[in-house]
């Protein structure tokens, strides 16, 4: 299946804040905030800081980087063959170093595809329920590409 992913972060190259994966068909999504750094930079403070847990309750809880490394693997556990999809490179960065647990080592995880959706003119914040939220810019994400790539 396919899973549409997205995250914010601190500010260019800065600390993950949140990361959401949300399925290409159901509504079993995931959601993850990140502790806050001491430091958060001004644009994120007033853009993404706000709006971190408007997600629906029950989905929003906040981990460290390992206990959400370790909840991404039981998150795709099910899948024999999941395809995780962004629109920014970044965002695939970022997961795929949550899924590092030591030198040489990840989490149980399936093999993983992943794909670099370029979506000129679209904006996955600008048509999000709550932008810069990572749950709901990952929806928007979906929504556009099952509309106008066929995703189908």
């Amino acid at each position: 299946m396919r899973y549409f992913l997205d995250t914010e972060y601190n500010g260019t190259g800065g600390e993950l804040l949140s990361i959401a994966l949300v399925p290409e068909y159901g509504d079993q999504e995931f959601y993850a905030t990140l502790p806050l750094p001491a430091e958060i930079h001004p644009w994120v403070a007033a853009h993404v800081i706000p709006y971190l847990r408007m997600v629906p309750a029950g989905l929003c809880e906040e981990m460290t980087r390992d206990d959400a490394g370790a909840e991404i693997s039981r998150y795709l556990a099910h899948d024999p063959d999941p395809e995780i999809i962004a629109d920014w490179p970044d965002d695939i960065a970022y997961f795929c170093g949550l899924l590092v647990t030591g030198p040489g080592e990840i989490v149980d995880i399936p093999s993983l595809g992943f794909r670099l959706l370029r979506t000129p003119g679209f904006s996955t914040a600008a048509n999000s329920k709550v932008p810069h939220n990572a749950l709901h810019d990952a929806r928007s994400l979906r929504d556009f590409a099952v509309r106008e790539e066929g995703f189908a």
